[in-house]
């Protein structure tokens, strides 16, 4: 069977799949609770949820953009 030259390759998945992976970590600290009309939660101002949560996300996304441009070696 001959070889075929897809785009990318194993290893661009596999980071594909990491980072992706991180960006739902970082979605599932930024959620939680919320306020209501009724009752104020202060747990919305948490810093998991304004700083952390973003920065987890924000590396995911960085990842995957490196995943996309990751060029295997050549042997």
């Amino acid at each position: 069977m001959e070889k075929r030259d897809f785009a990318f390759g194993r290893m661009n998945y596999i980071l594909l799949a990491v980072g992706m992976a991180v960006v739902i970590i970082g979605f599932i600290l930024m959620s939680g609770a919320g306020s209501s009309a009724e009752a104020y939660n202060p747990d919305i101002f948490s810093a998991r949820r304004i700083k952390v949560a973003p920065i987890v996300c924000l590396l995911g996304f960085v990842s995957m953009i490196y995943a996309v441009v990751h060029r295997p070696k050549d042997n």
